[in-house]
């Protein structure tokens, strides 16, 4: 491909958002304070990281966009319904997300709950309904992202994160919450492509499940350099609320240049276990490079 990832991000960025549009209810259908915060806490922005990741591992595979479009829209639905969680007084306590109010806020407590809550079945009746996969495939995805944000995946490293508050943690049990809280779902986005392509050798699969693997942490470490480095304004939620919260992260308890080493490791690994895909992988690269050198 002549062009680069970065100029085929728009059209990816216009194909998930019809998609996630095709998967809501309209707000105008009853209860239509329920659907309304659902489609805020979806198509409010957002820079759809998951989606772009399986979009990116289906280029560096040969899968056409069609066969992920499932997986790319229950993957954000899923992220939308853990972030309206984590959002919520009972967890993080957050005012701000991709610089609107967050759905608490926007609507109420008692509307986000059910808001989140029912996001996460639309998620699994998108891929039992996808026309475009098997349904070996379909069995294939929804048990993969059905782990990755329960509670072995993104809801268990939540827990663990909400308990580690004030504590700390070594450097394996922090890298461990990582992979849980935030990697799970990424890690998923990535071996999504994966699971829909024909022939895949085991040596290439391995090799994309540690590239999943690391970038996920590096997002993470990422995250938290950005709540301490970055400005309200342009990250999109409250700067600052780690320290706040007394958050257990890499900068909090190692300090910031040792994260940004840490993140740069995890970097490094990662690309070099893409190097078996030649320039099949240049768009896995370019999108790992905006992952953790990004400034939202």
């Amino acid at each position: 491909m002549s062009e680069s990832f970065a100029d085929r991000i728009p059209a990816y960025m216009e194909r998930i958002s019809a998609c996630l549009e095709a998967a809501l209810p309209s707000g105008d259908t009853q209860p239509e304070r329920l659907h309304q915060a659902m489609r805020y806490a979806v198509l409010n922005g957002g820079k759809r990281i998951r989606p772009l990741l399986v979009y990116a591992s289906g280029e560096c595979l040969g899968v056409p966009p069609e066969q992920l479009d499932a997986a790319a829209t229950s993957i954000e639905l899923i992220h939308a319904f853990s972030l309206v969680h984590d959002d919520l007084p009972a967890m993080d306590d957050d005012d701000l997300r991709r610089g609107l109010p967050t759905v608490h806020k926007k609507f109420d407590e008692a509307t986000a709950i059910l808001a989140a809550d029912a996001l996460q079945p639309v998620a699994f009746q998108i891929l039992a309904e996808s026309q475009t996969v098997s349904g070996d495939q379909q069995s294939l995805l929804v048990r993969r992202i059905a782990a990755a944000c329960g509670s072995l995946g993104m809801t268990g490293g939540q827990s663990i994160d909400l308990a580690a508050e004030g504590s700390h943690l070594g450097k394996s049990e922090l890298e461990n919450m990582y992979g849980m809280k935030t990697g799970a779902l990424i890690h998923a986005s990535v071996m999504s492509a994966c699971d829909l392509c024909e022939g895949l050798s085991r040596e290439q699969r391995d090799a994309m499940d540690t590239f999943g693997c690391k970038i996920g942490p590096a997002f993470q470490i990422r995250d938290d350099m950005l709540d301490i480095e970055g400005e309200t304004a342009v990250i999109g939620k409250t700067a600052g609320s780690d320290e706040r919260l007394k958050k257990a992260t890499w900068p909090a308890l190692y300090g910031i240049e040792a994260a940004r080493q840490r993140c740069d490791e995890l970097f490094g690994e990662g690309l070099q276990s893409l190097d078996l895909f030649g320039d099949n992988a240049s768009s896995l690269r370019w999108l790992a490079d905006y992952i953790v050198k990004r400034s939202s």
